[in-house]
C-alpha cells in the first residue's frame, strides 16, 4: 500500500535519482496521508544504503547521468543489477542518541523538530538482539535494554509513566523499566501509541531476565541449564556482561565457558539477496542467530590490522574522529596491511563497505573486539583513532593479552587517569595548577582548602567535558558532586585550582616514542570554556618565544616518558607567562583535522609512519619538531541553540556546540571572519541593524565597551540593557530590549557569563529568532576589530583554493 503510493510520487515528480517520501499511516486502518517528499538524499538515505547494502547515492549519481536501473551493477554482488528491491534476512534497528541533559533548561519531550546529535544502527538476526545492541551502541552507560543502573535504580513508577507521556528519550528504557514494574502492554500502548508488537519484544526481554534472576542459584548449579541459559540469553542480546551481572558470575569465566561450549558469535554478511547470491564484499555483522560463518576464515591473506572506529556522534565526537579512522585506515593499506574497521554508525564514511577491504558493523565493545580477534587474528588493534569510546578499550585490550598498535594500554591509562597523570607532572617537575584526589565528599570537605576557590571539577575518561564544572564556593562543589558525579574509591575525582582569565593553548602532535611533530593552537576565549566552544587559532599570536619553547619542551618529555607511539593532544593554560599543563589526551583528538589542514599536513598519515614504519620521517630524534604554518587557519563551533527548545546559551567547560567550521587566510581578521559567518545563522549586521551588547558579569564590562566603541566608529548604534549595562552605548530597558528583537531591529546579540535569572527571555529570543549571539567578550572584541578592517578594506576577505594557502 505505502510502496504503491511512492511510486506514484515518484511518478508525478517526474523523478531521476532518489527521493524521499514521508507518510502517515492510521495504526487502526489502511487510511494513510503522504506528508512530504524530499527530491534528494535525504539523511535516512545513508541508513537505508547501510540497512540494505543498496548505494542509493551511486545509484541515483548513475541515473543523473543517463544510466536506467538495469544497466547499473549491484557493487554488492558485482554481477546482479539494480533494478530490484533489497531483500533482508536480518533485523535492523536505528536509534538516535540525544545530549540533552547538557542544556540548561532545555525541553526533552520529543516532538517534530530534530533533537538529535546522531544515531546508532544495530544488526542481528531477530528483533531482541538488534535492540540490545542498538542501546549498548547508545553509549549512555546502559549494558543493553535490561540490568543497567535505571532497569535496576528505586524509581517510582509515576516517573517512568511521565517520562513515557512526555515522549522523553530511549522509550525503549523507559518501556523495560514499567514493564518490570507491572505496567500491561495494552496500558503502555495506550499511553504511548507504540505498536503493541515493539513493546512484546520488550517484555519478552524483560520476562526472561526477571526468570533468569529469581532461578540464578538453581542455574548456577546445574551445568548443563546454565549452558542453555547462556545460550538462550546470546539470541536475546545479551551482552557478556549483562549475563554475568544477572547471574552473579565472573564475567571473564563466563566468556571460556560458553567458547568452550561452541557459543559465539557467527559472522554474516551484507549482500542484499538475503543470501539467495553470494556477495563480493566483506560488510559484516555479527550474530548469535546463526550456525555457520559466511567467510573462510581459514584462508591466508596479507597481515591485518584492526581499526576501531568511534561509534556513535554525541556533542564532543563526530566527523572529526571518523576523518581520523577513514585516513589512517587509508594510511595503513597504503602499506600494504588487510584493514578491517569496525563501527556502527550509518552516517559516517568508515561504515561504506567499500572503503576499506572489510567492514564489521557491529558494537565497539571489550566483548566484540575480542571476539573479532580471536576470528580474524590481527597483527594489531588500532584504538586511537576513535575517540574515548575506543581509547577506554586500550588498557582493557591490553590486559587480556590483545596486542594494540601505537601507545601502550598502560600509558593511555596514566594519561587519561586524572590522578596518575597529576602524579607523572609532579614526578617530571612541570607544573599543573594544585590539585586533590578525592574518593567522597567527606574528603572533598577536609582537603578542598589546600587548593582554594574557584576550582574544576575533572572526572577521568571522558570527552566533551562530560560532568566538567567550575566551583567558586564549597556549597557550589558539593552540590555539583551530589547531582552530576560518581565519586568513590573506584571512581575518584581530581578537583584543581581553576586559574580565571588564562590563556589556553593546546598542541596537536604525533610521536614515534623519539620525536614529536605537532601544530600548536590558541584559543581566542580564555580558559574554562571548552576547547569544543572555542575559537581556535593557529599559527598562535599572543605567546612569546620563551613560553612556545616551554611548552614544545613539556610536550617532548612527556611524549618520551609516555613512550607514545602515535597520536595525541595536550591542552596547557598560560597566565603571566607561567605555562600549566592541564590534560595529555592520548589519542585523535577533535581538532586534528583542523591542524592537518591548518598546514597541509596530514597528521594520520605520521600516525602511520609512527606506528608501522621505523619512525617519523621528519624531525630530528630527542626534538620537538612545530610544523610551518603559511597561512592563518581559525576554527569556529556551531551551536544548535534553537533546535534545543527552552535551553539557556552560554559557554562553559562542558562541551555543548554540535559542530565546526574552519577557513584559511592571508591575515588572522581574514580567516577569522571567514569562519565566523560560515557558521549558522551569523552574518554582519545591516547597516539600519542595532547592535545589543550587555553583561551582568563585571569583569567584562571594560572590554565590551570598547567593543562598542568600536562597533560606533564602524557605523552601527549600539544599544546596552538598563541594569546589565556597558559605556559607550544607549541604555534601554528589559521590556524594550525584548520588544527590539521581536521587531526585527537587532542584528547582533554579544553577551557574557550564565546569569539566567536576569536575561534568559533574551538569550533565548535571541536564538529563537536566529539572531547572530556572541557569548564571549574576547571574541566579541576580535570580530569587532576584524569588521573595522573590514569596513576600510573590502579586500581584506580573500577566496583561494585550499591548496593555495599552503604553498
Amino acid at each position: 500500500l505505502l510502496r504503491n503510493a511512492s511510486m506514484k510520487v515518484a511518478e508525478a515528480i517526474g523523478l531521476i535519482g532518489e527521493c524521499n517520501v514521508q507518510l502517515a499511516l492510521n495504526p487502526f486502518s489502511e487510511e494513510f496521508y503522504i506528508i512530504e517528499t524530499n527530491p534528494r538524499m535525504s539523511r535516512s538515505s545513508a541508513l537505508a544504503s547501510k540497512a540494505t547494502g543498496y548505494p542509493l547515492a551511486y545509484i541515483a549519481a548513475k541515473l543523473a547521468l543517463g544510466y536506467t536501473l538495469d544497466e547499473v551493477i549491484n557493487k554488492v554482488t558485482g554481477i546482479t543489477c539494480s533494478c530490484f528491491e533489497p531483500s533482508l534476512d536480518y533485523v535492523v534497528v536505528k536509534v538516535p542518541r540525544w545530549d540533552l541533559e547538557k542544556f540548561v533548561g532545555a525541553e526533552k519531550s520529543l516532538g517534530s523538530e530534530m533533537k538529535s546529535i546522531g544515531e546508532v544502527m544495530a544488526i542481528g538476526r531477530n528483533l531482541y538482539e538488534a535492540f540490545q545492541k542498538a542501546i549498548r551502541m547508545l553509549d549512555i552507560g546502559e549494558p543493553g535494554v535490561v540490568g543497567g543502573s535505571y532497569y535496576d535504580e528505586d524509581i517510582p513508577l509515576s516517573v517512568v509513566i511521565e517520562k513515557l507521556r512526555k515522549r522523553e528519550p530511549y522509550w525503549i528504557l523507559h518501556t523495560a523499566k514499567a514493564l518490570k514494574l507491572g505496567v500491561s502492554v495494552d496500558e503502555l500502548h495506550r499511553i504511548t501509541g507504540i505498536d503493541k508488537y515493539f513493546i512484546q519484544v520488550v517484555k519478552d526481554i524483560v520476562d526472561f531476565t526477571e526468570e533468569l534472576r529469581s532461578k540464578k542459584e538453581e542455574i548456577k548449579l546445574n551445568y548443563d541449564l546454565l549452558v542453555k541459559t547462556i545460550a538462550k540469553a546470546k539470541e536475546y542480546g545479551f551482552s557478556d556482561e549483562q549475563l554475568s551481572k544477572l547471574l552473579g558470575i565472573d564475567v571473564e569465566y563466563l566468556r571460556r565457558l560458553r567458547i568452550s561450549e561452541g557459543i559465539r558469535p557467527y559472522v554474516k554478511q551484507i549482500d542484499t539477496l538475503a543470501a539467495e547470491w553470494p556477495a563480493r564484499t566483506n560488510y559484516l555483522y555479527l550474530t548469535y542467530g546463526g550456525s555457520i560463518d559466511d567467510l573462510d576464515f581459514s584462508r591466508k591473506s596479507k597481515e591485518k590490522v584492526l581499526v576501531l572506529g568511534a561509534g556513535v556522534f554525541r556533542i564532543g565526537v563526530s566527523v572529526e574522529f571518523d576523518w581520523a579512522t577513514v585516513n589512517l585506515s587509508k594510511a595503513i593499506g597504503r602499506r600494504g596491511y588487510e584493514v578491517i574497521v569496525l563501527n556502527y554508525n550509518p552516517e559516517t564514511v568508515s561504515t561504506d563497505w567499500d572503503v576499506n577491504e572489510k567492514l564489521y558493523f557491529d558494537e565497539i565493545t571489550l566483548e566484540s573486539v575480542r571476539d573479532i580477534v580471536d576470528l580474524e587474528k590481527p597483527i594489531g588493534v588500532v584504538a586511537f583513532v576513535g575517540g574515548q569510546i575506543s581509547n577506554n578499550l586500550a588498557k582493557k585490550l591490553e590486559d587480556v593479552g590483545v596486542k594494540l598498535l601505537g601507545t601502550s594500554g598502560l600509558s593511555v591509562d596514566r594519561a587519561e587517569n586524572r590522578a596518575k597523570f597529576s602524579k607523572l607532572l609532579d614526578y617530571l617537575g612541570l607544573k599543573q595548577p594544585p590539585w586533590i584526589e578525592v574518593t567522597s565528599l567527606e574528603e572533598v570537605l577536609k582537603n578542598i582548602y589546600e587548593i582554594g576557590f574557584p576550582v574544576i571539577v575533572r572526572p577521568s575518561y571522558v570527552l566533551g567535558g562530560i560532568a566538567m564544572k567550575i566551583a567558586y564556593n564549597v556549597n557550589e562543589l558539593v552540590d555539583f558532586l551530589k547531582v552530576a558525579t560518581k565519586i568513590s574509591r573506584e571512581y575518584p575525582v581530581v578537583i584543581s585550582r581553576f586559574i580565571d582569565n588564562a590563556l589556553k593553548v593546546e598542541v596537536d602532535a604525533v610521536s614515534d616514542g623519539r620525536k614529536v611533530v605537532g601544530v600548536t593552537i590558541e584559543h581566542i576565549e580564555p580558559a574554562g570554556i571548552h576547547s569544543g566552544d572555542a575559537t581556535m587559532v593557529t599559527p598562535v599570536r599572543r605567546l612569546s618565544n620563551d613560553v612556545i619553547k616551554e611548552i614544545h619542551d613539556a610536550v617532548l618529555r612527556l611524549a618520551l616518558e609516555l613512550e607514545i607511539k602515535g597520536p595525541f593532544n595536550i591542552q596547557f593554560v598560560v597566565k603571566d607567562d607561567t605555562v600549566y599543563i592541564l590534560e595529555l589526551n592520548l589519542r585523535a583528538s577533535r581538532s586534528m583535522p583542523f591542524s592537518s589542514k591548518s598546514r597541509g599536513i596530514n597528521l594520520m598519515e605520521l600516525t602511520a609512519q609512527a606506528i608501522l614504519n621505523d619512525g617519523l620521517r621528519i624531525g630530528k630524534s630527542g626534538e620537538y619538531l612545530e610544523l610551518p604554518a603559511k597561512s592563518w587557519a581559525v576554527k569556529s563551533p556551531q551551536f544548535s541553540w534553537a533546535q534545543v527548545r527552552s535551553a539557556y546559551p552560554f559557554l562553559g567547560p562542558e562541551m555543548r556546540s554540535t559542530g565546526e567550521v574552519a577557513s584559511l587566510g592571508k591575515s588572522f581578521e581574514d580567516a577569522l571572519l571567514k569562519s565566523w559567518l560560515s557558521v549558522t545563522p551569523n552574518r554582519l549586521p545591516k547597516n539600519e541593524e542595532l547592535i545589543m551588547i550587555y553583561t551582568a558579569v563585571s569583569e567584562d564590562k571594560p572590554l565590551l565597551s570598547e567593543v562598542s566603541f568600536i562597533f560606533k566608529k564602524v557605523g552601527y548604534d549600539v544599544v546596552t540593557i538598563d541594569g546589565m549595562s556597558i559605556n559607550n552605548s544607549n541604555t534601554i530597558s528589559y521590556d524594550e530590549s525584548l520588544e527590539r528583537l521581536r521587531r526585527g531591529d537587532v542584528g547582533l546579540v554579544i553577551t557574557t557569563g550564565y546569569t539566567p535569572e536576569k536575561d534568559y527571555s533574551i538569550r533565548r529570543l535571541t536564538v529563537d529568532l536566529n539572531i547572530p549571539l556572541i557569548l564571549n567578550a574576547n571574541l566579541a572584541y576580535e570580530l569587532s576589530k576584524a569588521i573595522w578592517l573590514l569596513k576600510d578594506n573590502n579586500s581584506l576577505i580573500d577566496i583561494r583554493e585550499l591548496s593555495e594557502y599552503w604553498s
